[in-house]
Formats: C-alpha cells, structure tokens, sequence
C-alpha cells in the first residue's frame, strides 16, 4: 500500500509540475508578448484545463494497462517484445494501473480546488518572473562583464586574438599602405611643382 501511495504522489507532483511550467509559459506569452496585466484569477481556468488533461492522460494510461494485464493473463510463453506481456506481469500491470487511476483521481479533486488551483498560478508566476529575473541579470552580466568574471574569457580571448590578426592587423596594414602611397605621390607632386618653380625662376633670369 505505501509503494502504491508514494508512486501516486510521484505522479500528482510531475503532472502539477507540468501544469505549472504550462501555466508559466502562458503568463509570460500574456504579460510579455500581449502586453497584459497579471490576475491570478485570469489563470485559473487555464490551470484547471492543464490539470484535467493530464488527469484524462493518467486515466488513458489506466485503461490501457489494464487491457494488457487482461490480455497477459493465462500466458505463459516466451514475449516477443518489451509490451508484449505474460502471466508473470500480471501483479505489476494491476499495480501500475491503481496507480495511474489513483494520480487521475486526485488530479479530478485537485481540479475542483480553487484555493490549490489559485496556489498553483501563484508558483507559476514566482517561476515566471524568476525567469525574467534571470535572463535580464545575463544581460547585464555580459553588457556589463570584466575580463576577470567571465567564465568563458580565455576561450573567447583566443578567437578575439585570431581575429585581430586574421582580420584586423590586416586592414590596419592595408590602410598604411596607402597611406604611404598617397604621401608618396603627394612628395613627387611636390618635388614636380618646385622643379617647375626653379626652371621658371631660371628662365626669367
């Protein structure tokens, strides 16, 4: 009894688990993406809709498992598969199917609980906003992140130095010379004008 009572309460907390996360997600679309204001009352139906489809899921896998219990029974021979089933499976197939019945039920009773159900939107939200909280401190942290608290600066410094002389010791290089170039062509256009100066010079003498 209390191997089948703790795996009933395993699975009540995965699927309220899993209805939370949906619940997060659905304020963070609404309040995020859509702009909206946050009540909790707003959620609550979607909490409820969340846990009675995984009530619905637990009760389809309770009826299933106690189809293939009924067609284990009486079976001796070898199995030919993972689900193909014998007489020997018959005890853990009843079990698992008390289970899965037991997490439904209690999902159904959980379902019509306003007060569990408004708890439920409420750890949604912590965990929404925790994940808000999160991304906007990374941000910060790599707007606003010293060589000496990132994790990942000597990786990133040797791509940083691969690119310097890859990329931008290269153009640096190009742009002197032509930069030497053109002073080049400025001192003969120089030299030019002063030659022509003097033999002007020259021929007015």
């Amino acid at each position: 009894m209390g191997r089948t009572a703790d795996a009933i309460a395993e699975g009540v907390a995965i699927a309220t688990s899993a209805a939370r996360l949906a619940v997060k997600n659905r304020i963070l679309v609404s309040t995020i993406a859509h702009d909206e204001s946050f009540n909790v009352d707003a959620y609550v139906t979607d909490a409820r809709e969340a846990i009675l489809a995984l009530a619905k899921e637990a009760e389809e896998a309770a009826e299933m498992t106690t189809r293939l219990r009924k067609r284990a029974h009486g079976r001796y021979s070898d199995p030919r598969g993972t689900h193909d089933y014998r007489d020997r499976d018959v005890r853990n197939l009843r079990r698992r199917a008390k289970q899965s019945a037991g997490v439904a039920q209690r999902l159904r009773a959980f379902a019509d609980d306003l007060n569990e159900l408004r708890a439920l939107v409420e750890q949604a939200r912590e965990a929404a906003w925790a994940d808000v909280a999160t991304n906007l401190e990374r941000r910060l942290q790599v707007e606003g992140m010293r060589p000496d608290q990132d994790p990942d600066y000597e990786v990133m410094r040797e791509a940083r130095m691969q690119a310097l002389r890859l990329v931008d010791l290269q153009e640096l290089a190009s742009d002197a010379r032509a930069k030497r170039k053109r002073e080049a062509a400025a001192a003969k256009k120089e030299e030019a004008a002063v030659a022509k100066d003097a033999r002007s010079a020259r021929k007015q003498k």
